[in-house]
């Protein structure tokens, strides 16, 4: 039985992978480096919002947040209702500011205001941010894949992950972000329709109709939302929407992965259409992932299944092992793949693009965007492997912890920068950039060490404040 397993998922993910390199195919004639950053501009605003769906959710949605409901309920939800603000702040205040000056990496702003240092400072910070998160985000596909098939045929961890980038690799290293908007509407389309037949699947496993498990859903424990009562919880309503509205603003408005898709827009109205579009239809997207844990929980329950420690097995332990049937395993290794790859190959195509055109300054050299794109590839795999050794029990909470303090610096660059018209010490920038998220991890020490309060995701308000005071501070010493 295991070999059959083994067989289906394999076969899954050939089957997909041919299918985006027919579409990778199809959109890379003609291609040049506008083609590969800015996909000549062609794009329409509803491909790209649908395919930003999946590219945002990633492998680690598909497979964290429907654990999550073991441990906080559905209170992330409350992060995700922020998710909207987020989106209409980065919609209404910083797409225009990058349409306007049709930029090809949003950090050539910081260059505009601010001066070189503060420019590299921040891609640098972004290369930084984007390549663990995405690491993060792809190894739970990987680790999930290995556990439970590679392992069986022998085949090391290393030599998955070497493959899974490869086939990445090939499908994005021609056309870059014109052919990501197009594989990213399937992968979308492929994760979303798995979600929904799984949640159907459970539920006719369970006896019940749909309506009837959205019932069973809404009036279990676990289908706890909101908490007003105890500001010391990391739960605690405020800190999860403010945080919310800034994980949009810094994870979105301020990568030049997630803006990219957006710059490939034939209009600012159409980015905004799409960026709006997109941004609301993340609460229906996450209230369907955290349903399926809770109905997860509720079937475990029925079977005498005992709870996984860790709430990423939670969805795998059911639909992995072939405990739902093959069809649910098939459903299961399609919505994760075209997550995990969805995240990864725009993740690739947005460093290359910044590597080129912010470090080295040099986007019209083809061949050294070649080479660039390579580079990336490989590095991804190192730090791929390296996650094996963190291996959080809860991997989705631990991107945005560490999005608190690498994305922090951005967003005070980036206040600064767009809030202002005050100039600051260049120089200084690279070390206040840098100070600011060591103060946040002292201050997070010191209160778990001397007080009850407990820092969440608010540490990356505080991170860019602090970067955003420091840069004030510096502008001090400019002007004297």
């Amino acid at each position: 039985m295991l070999e059959r397993h083994s067989t289906l998922i394999l076969l899954t993910i050939v089957a997909y992978f041919m299918v985006l390199i027919v579409v990778s195919r199809l959109t890379s004639r003609r291609q040049d480096n506008d083609t590969f950053f800015r996909g000549n501009r062609q794009s329409p605003w509803y491909v790209v919002a649908f395919g930003m769906i999946g590219a945002s959710i990633s492998g680690v949605t598909f497979v964290s947040v429907p654990g999550m409901v073991m441990g906080i309920d559905m209170t992330y939800m409350q992060t995700c209702l922020g998710f909207i603000l987020g989106y209409i702040a980065v919609a209404f205040i910083l797409l225009p500011a990058y349409y306007n000056r049709r930029i090809t990496t949003i950090y050539t702003i910081l260059s505009e205001r601010l001066g070189p240092r503060s420019y590299k400072t921040g891609a640098s910070f972004f290369i930084l941010s984007k390549m663990t998160g995405a690491a993060a985000r792809f190894y739970v596909v990987c680790i999930i894949l290995q556990h439970f098939v590679l392992d069986g045929l022998g085949i090391p961890f290393p030599v998955t992950v070497l493959i899974m980038v490869s086939l990445i690799w090939i499908y994005t290293r021609r056309s870059g972000i014109r052919t990501l908007v197009w594989t990213d509407t399937l992968q979308t389309l492929c994760m979303f329709a798995a979600l929904v037949m799984i949640i159907v699947s459970i539920a006719s496993s369970m006896g019940m109709s749909v309506g009837e498990a959205a019932k069973a859903v809404a009036s279990d424990s676990h289908s706890r939302i909101f908490v007003f009562d105890d500001p010391m919880s990391r739960q605690y309503f405020w800190k999860q929407f403010l945080s919310g509205i800034f994980i949009v603003v810094v994870m979105t408005g301020l990568d030049q992965d997630m803006m990219q898709k957006n710059l490939t827009c034939k209009s600012l109205r159409d980015a905004q259409k799409d960026m709006c579009s997109y941004g609301v239809a993340f609460v229906p997207a996450n209230l369907l992932f955290l349903s399926l844990g809770v109905l997860l929980v509720l079937l475990a329950g029925r079977q005498g299944v005992a709870l996984p420690d860790a709430g990423d097995d939670l969805l795998p332990m059911f639909a992995a092992t072939g405990r739902l049937g093959e069809g649910v395993l098939v459903l299961f290794t399609l919505g994760i793949v075209a997550a995990a790859f969805s995240s990864a190959d725009s993740a690739l195509t947005a460093l290359t693009t910044s590597c080129c055109v912010d470090l080295l300054q040099r986007p019209a050299d083809e061949r050294l965007r070649r080479r660039v794109h390579m580079v990336m590839a490989v590095v991804f795999i190192a730090v791929v492997l390296l996650f094996r050794l963190v291996n959080s029990p809860s991997v989705i909470d631990a991107i945005y912890v560490m999005c608190s303090y690498t994305y922090g610096p951005l967003l005070g660059l980036f206040a600064f920068s767009l809030l202002t018209r005050q100039r600051t010490n260049d120089r200084i920038v690279p070390w206040v950039a840098l100070l600011s998220p060591l103060i946040c991890f002292a201050a997070d020490m010191l209160t778990q060490q001397f007080t009850s309060y407990r820092f969440g995701y608010e540490l990356l308000m505080l991170n860019g404040a602090l970067t955003f005071a420091g840069l004030w501070g510096a502008r001090k010493i400019h002007n004297s």
